[in-house]
């Protein structure tokens, strides 16, 4: 007679192996979770130091201003960029909300788009936020005026990133690698351009796509994030209208 908690054709070792390994991936699950978050936190602080080292220092500023050396028009690509692009060099706005709507509209699954949206939207919003409001560039080294606007990071290598990465994450396995090939390529040419138009500086385009890293790895969780702030913001609306309505009249 065969105990109820063995299987057929089992034994307490099979049982004891198979309860092990539902508890070695369990805990590797957990971990994995865990450990999500401390790609961006070094992408952040590569982030923090690339500004504070080109931005913050005289050795910085002095050796990025060295670079300008000649007029923008002189550059290959000048006028390429003033003609047809590419993108973002041209049509910046245009190429955002396509770019967001493709990404958007390639897969069903309401996670992984929403996700690939939200590294877009956070790379771009994030960029611009920082290069006008938060980021300041002091003149250290008494430079002209013309290299002493801020620029740090670049919103053109954002829109690259941002969407290259966005489509790579929602993009489907086998055609990942490939994605990532021409989005990086993408990011490769809009760098060169920016800096061969002395629109923006090496650190620049080096910022942004730290930016755009620490967002990609941050994506689900900022997905799952967003999704329960909402459903907290809804309870604690209909809540609050409970409260503050009158009291229900209840019947004999």
């Amino acid at each position: 007679m065969r105990p109820q908690n063995i299987p057929a054709g089992g034994s307490r070792e099979d049982t004891g192996a198979g309860e092990k390994k539902t508890t070695a991936s369990g805990a590797a699950r957990l971990l994995t979770s865990l450990t999500r978050p401390i790609p961006a936190v070094v992408f952040l602080v590569a982030f923090a130091a690339v500004y504070l080292l080109a931005v913050w220092t005289p050795i910085g500023q002095s050796a990025e201003n060295a670079l300008v050396v000649g007029y923008a028009d002189q550059a290959r690509i000048f006028s390429w960029s003033q003609s047809v692009g590419p993108p973002p060099l041209t049509a910046e706005y245009a190429t955002v909300i396509a770019g967001i709507a493709v990404i958007a509209l390639v897969r069903c699954c309401w996670r992984e788009g929403c996700a690939a949206v939200a590294v877009a939207v956070i790379t771009i919003a994030g960029a611009e936020a920082l290069n006008t409001f938060v980021l300041p560039r002091p003149d250290l080294v008494n430079a002209p005026s013309n290299l002493t606007e801020v620029s740090f990071p670049s919103g053109h290598v954002a829109i690259a990133a941002g969407l290259a990465l966005g489509a790579t994450l929602v993009a489907s396995p086998r055609t990942r690698p490939y994605v990532a090939a021409a989005g990086a390529l993408w990011l490769a040419v809009t760098a060169a351009a920016v800096q061969a138009l002395y629109w923006h500086r090496p650190s620049d385009a080096l910022g942004a796509t730290l930016l755009a890293c620490a967002c990609y790895t941050l994506a689900r969780p900022l997905v799952f994030a967003a999704v329960a702030f909402l459903c907290a913001v809804l309870i604690w609306s209909t809540a609050t209208k409970r409260l503050a309505g009158p009291a229900p009249l209840l019947q004999r």
